[in-house]
Parts: C-alpha cells; structure tokens; sequence
C-alpha cells in the first residue's frame, strides 16, 4: 500500500443527515431502483489520468499535488501509482476504473520501451484488481500527449505517425481485453486540424476510417467482446475535429461502414462545446443505436475550454441520467468521472471530496429520473404531442403507404390545421418540481 491515504477511512453511506464532509449521503449503492441496484446502473469509475497522473501543472505554471509516485522515476513510479490508486478505490468503493495506457506505465522513449513497460505493469495491475475487485470499465491510449502527435495520430501526414498509433492501440486493446474491461475508447485529441491550409479533409477522415476499420478488424482477432465507444468533441485542443458531437460521429460511421460495431463515449462538457446540451447528446446517441458510456463531468460557462470539473448541476444530471436509464440505460458504459480537482486542491482529502460530491450527485440525479420514468409524465405528454401520426394518414406516410400527391389531397380536403402549444413552460416546472 503507498500510504497515501492512510489518514482517510474507508468512505460509508451515512444518509441525508450526516454533516461529516467523507460519507455518502444519498449513493447507497444496494438501493433498489427500477429494478436495479444504484451500483449496476451508475456502474461508477474512477479516470487514473486525472486523478492519479496529473500534478496539478497547467500551461502556467509547474505542479501543485506533490503527489510523491510523481517524484519518482520508471517503474518505481508507475507500482508507486498503482498502490495509491487501488488503495483510493478500495476507500472510496467504485466498482470500476478506467485508463489511458502511458497513465499506469513507466515512461517510454521508443516502441519496443512502450510495449515492454506497459506489459511490465501489467501483472501487478492485475493482481491489484483480483485482490480488490475493482474492475476496468475501459481503456484507452494517449495519442495526443507525445510531440510525434502534433498533426494527429492516424490522421497525420506521416504514416510513421500512423503506425506508432497503431502500435499503442494494438497493445492497449489487448491489455484491456486481458484485463477484462468492458470497453475501449478512441479519444482523437488531436484528429482534426489547427488551419485547413494545409489539410487535406478527405484524405485524413479517410486514414481515420481505415484505422477504426483496423482496429475493429483486430478487436474480433482478438476476441474481445468489449465495446468500443468513440469520445465526440469539436475542438481543443486541435481548431476542428472530425468527431465534432454524437451525430457528426454517426454520419461518419455510417460513411466508413463501421454502424454496429463503434458507439459514444459521451462528455457533457464536449456538448457544450459543441453549442450542444448534455441531454440532447444523450438522446441523439439513443436515437441512433449508439449510447454507450458517458464521462461526467462539467465546464464553465464563462470559459470556452475543457475544464474537466466535477459535475454540480443536479438538474441537468437528472435529465441526462432520465434519458439514459429511459433509453435502456448502461451495458458495457458507465459513469466515468473525467474530472480533475482544482490546483489549489491540494490535499488527499480533495480528491475523496470531488468524488463523494460526483457520486452523491448522480445518486440523486437517478433517484429523481427513476421517479420520473415510473410517474411517466414526460412521455404522457410526448405521447399525446404525437397521437397523430399512429394512425390516419400520418401512419400512412410513415409506412410508405402514401405519395406526396396523396398527403398534398389530403391537406386540400382535410380542416385547416391549428397551433397547438408546447407547454414548454410547464414541463420546465415538472422537472424543477423533481429536484
């Protein structure tokens, strides 16, 4: 054990009424809803590159943590690491975790260094696991950190490029699969393009295609039987990128023939970004067949970046988490908290606060959607809104049993159609009425 947390007692359920500040006081995770624990329909995971690898540096200014694996070097470092964060999930009690691979490994300078220390970390990170039960959501690698990544990954001019990507991939995937993890994410930081004057569109979306070709290829190679989601963002830290929001993404699958096999990892601070909502992200992904986990966490609006805060909206989360359990909710996903504590938090106890917070939020959040679903108003009214179109000559054109000559006769002979209202106003108030 690293020691770290040694201070910190294990995190408990105290209820509403507790005041201590290190408990839980609405994630229960045995409570029943819907016919599911709250554990297995958040599933909760905690991101290592956030709150284990990262020291607080930003482009201003050095690290602030002083986390002590951080001032160690290679190996040592990345066992030292590993200790902290299993012993931060054991306190706090996530069932699940998630990683990019240079975030568990000692540094590498060439291919054969990266794959030799990923494989390195790879037996105590599996022993970790066994002996705590905590389970990899996902993986993932870093193609977006190292100067080779600077014009992108697959997307860039050099094939070199390409093929080291395609190295970390082939490796990640397959210490993920040996892991057990239930998904694989491609989180394209730097697949898209700073100017388009010296871009080629077509020819990099192309590269992109291929590789994801590639790597589903070698997904079934394999035999992992994860999901493989794809993280939607417009920019940043790239001018555009080519997996701009959820339907952006879809389009492109459905291009590159890979509808069926990749979904989304959706960020709620990625939608806002792309002038997008939270909920509409989450419904355009249900709409299209391709929800598959989500990273929680929040922006600020008085900022135009990706500040990776933990979420604190309890309304917004209620509608996504309404939406997400309405659509079917997570199978191979869960609730990853791509979050990171502010610089100024500095101690060990801040990261338990930023995660009890994120925990508690989304406990409501489902308590409040579950009560939502089974008072079933919502979809009364959406219900009612489109009664039309279940029968008459709205089935009709639907079934394609009408021309547009027979839907313009229709019109000639029919009453002339009236405003209806929204009731945008009441249904705002139902979901205040919730919270």
């Amino acid at each position: 054990m690293s020691g770290y947390f040694d201070h910190i007692d294990t995190i408990k359920y105290e209820g509403q009424s507790s005041d201590n500040p290190l408990a839980f006081r609405h994630y229960k995770a045995d409570e029943m809803l819907l016919g599911k624990t709250m554990a297995e329909h958040l599933r909760v995971a905690v991101c290592y590159w956030h709150t284990f690898a990262w020291d607080g540096n930003d482009i201003f200014g050095d690290g602030s943590f002083g986390r002590p694996w951080n001032a160690m070097d290679g190996q040592q470092a990345a066992e030292a690491k590993l200790d902290a964060a299993f012993e931060f999930f054991g306190k706090l009690g996530n069932p699940f975790f998630c990683f990019h691979d240079v975030d568990v490994m000692a540094p590498a300078a060439t291919a054969k260094e990266h794959v030799n220390n990923l494989h390195a970390i790879l037996d105590p990170l599996e022993a970790k696991m066994e002996e705590h039960g905590t389970k990899l959501l996902w993986g993932t690698a870093n193609m977006f950190s190292h100067p080779r990544y600077i014009a992108g990954a697959s997307t860039n001019p050099d094939p070199a490029v390409a093929a080291f990507a395609a190295l970390q991939v082939k490796h990640a995937m397959e210490a993920t699969h040996r892991l057990g993890g239930d998904g694989y994410v491609f989180w394209g930081g730097r697949e898209g393009y700073d100017t388009i004057l010296n871009t080629d569109l077509k020819r990099e979306m192309d590269q992109l295609g291929r590789f994801l070709n590639m790597a589903v290829e070698h997904k079934h190679k394999i035999g992992f039987k994860g999901a493989l989601f794809i993280e939607p963002k417009p920019h940043e830290p790239t001018k555009h990128q080519y997996d701009r929001d959820v339907g952006t993404v879809y389009g492109f699958l459905q291009k590159y023939g890979l509808e069926g096999e990749i979904g989304v990892n959706i960020e709620p601070n990625h939608a806002t970004l792309s002038g997008n909502s939270f909920e509409h992200e989450v419904q355009m992904a249900n709409a299209f067949g391709i929800f598959g986990s989500i990273d929680f966490n929040r922006g600020d609006p008085q900022n135009g970046w990706d500040t990776d805060q933990f979420p604190n909206d309890l309304r917004e989360i209620t509608t996504a988490l309404y939406y997400i359990v309405k659509g079917g909710g997570f199978t191979k996903g869960g609730s990853n908290f791509d979050a990171k504590v502010r610089r100024q938090s500095i101690t060990a106890e801040d990261l338990f606060h930023g995660h009890i917070g994120a925990m508690d939020l989304l406990a409501r959040g489902l308590k409040n959607a579950a009560r939502m679903i089974e008072d079933d108003y919502l979809q009364d009214n959406i219900d009612k809104r489109y009664a039309g179109w279940d029968s008459g000559m709205g089935a009709k054109m639907m079934a394609g049993e009408a021309s547009l000559d027979d839907m313009a006769a229709h019109a000639m002979n029919a009453p002339a159609p009236k405003p209806v209202s929204g009731l945008q106003e009441r249904l705002e108030n139902y979901i205040t009425d919730q919270l």
